[in-house]
């Protein structure tokens, strides 16, 4: 079972395109998920919710679904603003790490930042990245949207200005960021508190929170956005193993013996003589640009 969360009706309707057999489930407390199985891959199980805009009510739902379900891993899904200007609108980005960066203390000195962060699950970003270099996932549009792995800004407002002050504070201490949203820390911290359920944020680029949201909101960028994180989500979904799945793969791959060593004596003093081994490192091209 793999749990994917948004926050807009949107972004639902975007990754139920992708579910089929899907079945209502209630949470005692009334939260309602829907359960279904991958239209690629049938037995790929998929509970999803929407969480509402912001990172407590994300870190409240993201940690009743873990509980619900204990899945494998939980994906955070949706739209983001683009802090970068080489992002295109439509681009999506896996966040390698979620800054919560409203976070520190004001002062007659200025603000201070106080950081939190939260790194994406090692396992998913690998799988991720591998999804990137098939370009099994792309969707059937004229243009390939780009993927991008770098880290994502989660904060408690909608930035739509380039002099907003909370602009002003992110690209002064968190200027790696690429991306901006609302959901990915609270998401990202109830995943911290189970230490089982591996967690990240996929984005797609809606906007660039230049004060023209509305404008490009209204051309349907929203939509295809969403869609295009969608997308990509339910690929990597459809190929992340399962923690069953991992277990197998860890007991059927046996480990190698460890290299002999052989110690010989002479009148001169002790030489040894061993296994020289040699290892190759390959190499691979990642968009990965969040240091511009």
């Amino acid at each position: 079972m793999i749990i994917i969360l948004t926050a807009l009706p949107c972004e639902t309707q975007a990754v139920r395109r992708h579910l089929d057999g899907i079945e209502v489930h209630r949470h005692r407390a009334g939260t309602v998920f829907e359960v279904g199985g991958l239209a690629r891959r049938p037995d790929r199980r998929i509970a999803l919710g929407t969480t509402g805009m912001g990172n407590l009510s994300a870190a409240a739902l993201t940690e009743r679904a873990i509980t619900e379900f204990s899945p494998s891993a939980v994906l955070f899904v949706g739209v983001a603003g683009g802090l970068q200007p080489w992002l295109r609108l439509g681009d999506v980005v896996f966040g390698t790490k979620v800054h919560a960066f409203h976070g520190g203390r004001s002062t007659p000195d200025g603000f201070f930042a106080r950081p939190n962060t939260w790194s994406a699950s090692h396992a998913l970003e690998q799988e991720a990245l591998h999804l990137h270099r098939t370009d099994g996932w792309l969707p059937a549009r004229e243009r390939a949207p780009g993927v991008y792995f770098a880290p994502i800004a989660a904060g408690e407002v909608v930035i739509d200005s380039l002099g907003s002050p909370e602009l002003v504070r992110l690209r002064q201490n968190y200027n790696d960021a690429v991306a901006i949203e609302m959901e990915g820390a609270g998401c990202a911290q109830a995943g911290h508190l189970n230490s089982t359920t591996q967690v990240a944020a996929i984005r797609g680029i809606s906007d660039h929170a230049d004060g023209r949201k509305d404008e490009v909101d209204d051309r349907g960028w929203q939509e295809v956005a969403a869609a295009n994180a969608a997308a990509f989500a339910v690929a990597l979904a459809a190929g992340f193993p399962a923690a069953d799945e991992q277990d197998q793969d860890s007991r059927r791959t046996p480990r190698p013996d460890p290299p002999a060593v052989h110690h010989t004596n002479s009148a001169t003093g002790n030489a040894r003589v061993g296994q020289q081994i040699g290892v190759i490192h390959g190499g691979f091209t990642v968009e990965n640009r969040g240091d511009r």
